[in-house]
């Protein structure tokens, strides 16, 4: 096997999966291969642990000590995947591994077990806090295989994590290429939020996972998301980038801010009360491409990129651009609705993404959403992003629950889905 394929299975390892992917890479470096005849000891009762074991072929059998009650002997098979001397708190062998058939493993030596326990799930070397906000927001905390729990940062816009966790069971050559997400209830940003995954296929080419995201045992948001192995294939793009100023020319958020602040043709009333409320900038930096006298067009043009420094992990990347797909998205509905005292408040109700091509979301990118119907308390928007090189990246779509305000004067209580 090449390095390649060496990577391609350790990635489908369930225990490796939620590594970062240069930490796979790296293992398929480290590892050693092994084989064994039918019936050899690849382990025996009180020899040291000098690694951990991965099979890649064959078949091996877990036995008891001899001095063990018939009763109470735990045998078992080992089967492609499975693997042992991980995770014991003992330095030798409790119990007796032979081969069955023809065995063949994988063997990490003790002196490459650090690469098992990287800072985070998408760095193998620096902690969260080293990284953008955005990274941080995305730290699930695996507990155990297909089961994570996430939090919302104190100040952090709330954000759903499930495709995070989708793809932390899925090996790092395959990429999302497309996720369709129902919201069911709100969620409290205040509470962890435990994500189930369900592993629906996983083939040569294509991987397919279901996330349940849970709150009191109670699902609040459920996600479908497929995975693809990278190929060649037929190519052709027939959406046009449209023609705006580029993002150096355009002011980002903290800078229309301040701008309101301080310009006099606002009411003094309204800029001083704009600036007593809590500003906390968003960790996707925002770069709009109309100005203020557009907002009831029933579309939005925008350039944004993720803040800070982002680990290489190409999930990671999709993850982020998926975040970023929600901020502004529904909201684009209601534009034309807009008025003077009207108050309003939307709840996703689905999400779809569709991503065409490899995407880095610490560069910048071109969101163009349009919302081409509303009915029925329910709001419809599409949209198209772009890389700089004019490339269509991703397209999506999403519903989202539109309604006014029920109490006049005051915003609505209900909480947009955490997720």
């Amino acid at each position: 096997m090449d390095r390649e394929e060496v990577t391609e299975f350790l990635g489908q390892v369930p225990l490796l999966q939620c590594l970062p992917s240069s930490s796979i890479r790296r293992i398929a470096d480290a590892v050693l291969v092994k084989r064994y005849e039918p019936g050899g000891y690849v382990a025996r009762e009180g020899d040291p642990v000098d690694g951990l074991y991965i099979i890649l072929d064959g078949q091996a059998e877990v036995s008891a000590p001899a001095n063990t009650e018939e009763e109470n002997r735990p045998d078992y098979v080992l089967n492609k995947y499975d693997y042992f001397g991980y995770g014991t708190n003992s330095s030798v062998h409790q119990v007796n591994v032979i081969a069955v058939s023809k065995l063949t493993c994988f063997v990490l030596p003790n002196q490459y077990g650090h690469l098992l326990q990287p800072k985070t799930i998408w760095s193998a070397e620096e902690t969260p806090e080293n990284h953008s906000l955005l990274e941080q927001i995305l730290h699930l905390e695996p507990l155990e295989v297909d089961i994570f729990r996430g939090f919302t940062l104190p100040g952090a816009p709330t954000f759903r994590q499930a495709l995070a966790a989708a793809s932390k069971t899925v090996d790092c050559l395959k990429a999302v290429h497309s996720l369709h997400a129902i919201f069911l209830i709100a969620g409290d940003k205040n509470l962890p939020i435990i994500y189930q995954v369900h592993r629906a296929r996983d083939g040569t080419s294509f991987a397919t996972r279901k996330v349940e995201a849970k709150q009191k045992g109670l699902v609040i948001f459920t996600l479908i998301a497929s995975f693809q192995k990278d190929e060649l294939g037929f190519e052709h793009q027939a959406a046009i980038m449209p023609d705006v100023p580029p993002p150096e020319e355009l002011l980002n958020l903290e800078e229309i801010r301040e701008r309101r602040l301080t310009d006099p043709r606002f009411p003094m009333q309204y800029r001083n009360s704009a600036a007593k409320k809590k500003f906390v900038p968003w960790p996707i930096e925002m770069r709009f491409c109309e100005d203020s006298a557009s907002q009831h067009k029933p579309s939005l043009n925008y350039w944004f990129r993720a803040r800070g420094k982002l680990s290489d992990d190409p999930a990671l990347h999709r993850c982020v651009v998926a975040y970023a797909s929600d901020l502004l998205y529904s909201g684009v509905s209601l534009n034309p609705h807009r008025e003077k005292g009207l108050k309003t408040y939307s709840l996703s109700l689905d999400h779809s993404i569709w991503f065409h091509k490899p995407v880095k979301a610490d560069d910048w990118l071109l969101y163009v959403i349009d919302s081409p119907s509303a009915h029925g308390g329910r709001g419809f928007v599409t949209g198209r992003m772009f890389n700089r090189q004019g490339e269509l990246v991703m397209s999506l779509t999403q519903e989202a629950l539109i309604r006014r305000a029920k109490t006049p004067g005051q915003p609505s209580q209900t909480p947009r889905p955490k997720l």
